[in-house]
């Protein structure tokens, strides 16, 4: 006796819509944050803040492809996904940051708050548009205008 596995969840990757999204809206902040930290602390604090937001953007992408490849296996997957992947992305961020702290052109303050802002500003910025409601469980429809 052979069972059919059905797929455990259908639709649209809602997780990956939400972080492309997010890279969407970084390359709106991405000009204003490099420029801000360029101007307190010169050429490094510039590169230092590129790199930062590249980090973060990938972070949140990485997580969004980890809870996307969960949601496709299982529910207990999902939170695996969601729980493992954090732990191994956090560390791949401090991993990513240890390499190049010592470089000449890394200014360790406008890394360490661009990585901060650009974490937390996108990540506000996303939940202030994603609904939780059973109405709409994935991403708010945008109204519709005659």
């Amino acid at each position: 006796m052979t069972s059919a596995v059905s797929h455990p969840y259908e639709g649209p990757d809602t997780e990956l819509r939400v972080a492309a999204d997010m890279v969407k809206l970084s390359l709106v902040i991405t000009p204003l944050l490099i420029t801000i930290c360029g101007l307190i602390w010169g050429v490094s604090g510039a590169t230092s803040s590129a790199y930062a937001i590249a980090l973060a953007v990938a972070n949140l992408f990485a997580g969004a492809a980890f809870i996307t490849l969960g949601a496709r296996i299982s529910p207990s997957a999902v939170m695996v996904g969601a729980f493992v992947g954090f732990g191994a992305r956090m560390a791949l961020v401090l991993f990513a940051v240890l390499m190049v702290i010592e470089s000449s052109w890394v200014e360790p303050v406008a890394l360490g708050v661009s990585l901060i802002v650009t974490h937390l500003g996108l990540l506000a910025w996303e939940a202030t548009r994603v609904s939780a409601s059973l109405a709409f469980p994935g991403l708010k429809p945008t109204p519709t205008r005659k």
